[in-house]
């Protein structure tokens, strides 16, 4: 018997259920903001200002393709009206098709490799031009960023029912799991030498794990007979480590060693690791026959509401959800001048791997919110808790 993820979240925590439906409905009526003047695409993100009355408003800055590819993979999930609703009119398939017809002035790896996999799962007819648009970008040998190198292995994992991808779809996978550093579970920000400065190559993002790990189990997942073991196996070993490294208040941590599989820096928190990303990936594992880290996910959803950095300054203490204004704030931070704890802990570890500068928490407290929401937040959000099965 399958249940869905909501159901089965109900079953689990009623109260976390309740959140959920909650997210999932500021999603629905946050999206349409973001769409841009004729319903084509969607801008990059809504920067919050708040006036002296306390009012809110928003100011769309930017376009995003590959956002707009993420909005369309969650989207789909929705019913036709609802898909119609916050996509301008448009279904996520007609959507997808806007993405697709702009592939040619398309240069990026990630957006192309994400329009392909929208177009896989939306049964969009043009779906072998964006394959052929992935393959003319991704060029053989050349390192690439992990995060874009796993959108690659997942749109062909989706695509593979469909279009003759296998040589590439192979070429892909082993370029995932040739990327960790020796024996460690989790992966750095590029698949190889060449893209990142000597201190920082060593380090990976949380992106850079919760990708490659649902990248990996969608690959077992879409093959025939067994599927692909040794994938599900470092799908399984990558999602251990991260589960077993969250915060005790439910933190998805930011960057990570992976050469050791240690945290190098605890924060920004970011809220779509929590309500999307880390569900995401997780999910998708479970689908594919890994292990359930169902326990982890709910963990992390809580955080939404149950913020500890905030608690315990009630001055500073301000929602990351925002009913009325379809929107959750981005992230809890530091607030520290560029980003130096990150650095200072990236070359700190890279020289002693251990070493964890702890000063720099009781200088630099994550106590600052980013008024920010981004369209992928939600797509992710809608992917992650209206799609699949359990």
């Amino acid at each position: 018997m399958t249940i869905t993820r909501l159901a089965a979240l109900g079953r689990e925590e009623p109260k976390l259920l309740a959140l959920a439906q909650r997210l999932l409905a500021v999603a629905e009526s946050g999206l349409p903001s973001m769409l841009l003047p004729g319903g084509e695409a969607f801008a990059f993100t809504l920067a919050g200002r708040q006036a002296p009355d306390g009012s809110w408003t928003l100011e769309r800055r930017g376009t995003s393709t590959r956002y707009a590819a993420i909005t369309a993979l969650g989207v789909r999930f929705l019913p036709e009206d609802r898909q119609r609703a916050v996509l301008g009119g448009r279904t996520a398939q007609e959507f997808t098709g806007l993405l697709v017809e702009s592939l040619p002035a398309v240069a990026n790896l990630g957006d192309a490799a994400l329009i392909a996999w929208a177009a896989a799962e939306t049964g969009h007819p043009k779906l072998s031009d964006a394959v052929a648009r992935v393959e003319a970008l991704d060029e053989d040998g050349r390192p690439q960023y992990t995060v874009e190198a796993a959108w690659v292995l997942s749109a062909l994992a989706a695509a593979r029912g469909t279009v003759d991808v296998e040589r590439r779809f192979s070429a892909a996978r082993d370029r995932l799991l040739r990327a960790r550093i020796g024996d460690s579970p989790l992966f750095p920000h590029a698949t190889g030498p060449g893209l990142l400065p000597w201190y920082r190559a060593h380090v990976g993002c949380f992106a850079d794990q919760t990708y490659p790990l649902q990248a990996l189990a969608r690959a077992h997942a879409s093959g025939d007979g067994d599927g692909d073991p040794q994938a599900l196996a470092a799908a399984e070993a990558c999602a251990a480590r991260i589960c077993a490294l969250q915060g005790d208040g439910g933190q998805w941590w930011w960057h990570y060693d992976a050469r050791t599989g240690g945290v190098v820096e605890g924060y920004p928190v970011y809220s779509v690791h929590q309500h999307a990303m880390a569900p995401t990936a997780l999910f998708d594992l479970a689908d594919a026959g890994g292990t359930d880290f169902g326990a982890s996910v709910r963990t992390g959803l809580a955080w939404m509401t149950d913020v500890p950095e905030l608690a315990e300054h009630p001055e500073r203490k301000e929602p990351l959800i925002l009913d009325g204004l379809g929107a959750t704030w981005r992230k809890v931070y530091r607030g520290d001048p560029k980003k130096a704890v990150r650095a200072a802990r990236g070359l700190g570890t890279r020289i002693a791997p251990s070493l964890r500068l702890k000063p720099l928490d009781r200088v630099y407290r994550p106590l600052s919110v980013d008024r920010e929401c981004r369209p992928y937040e939600f797509g992710w959000m809608l992917y992650a808790w209206q799609g699949g099965r359990i």
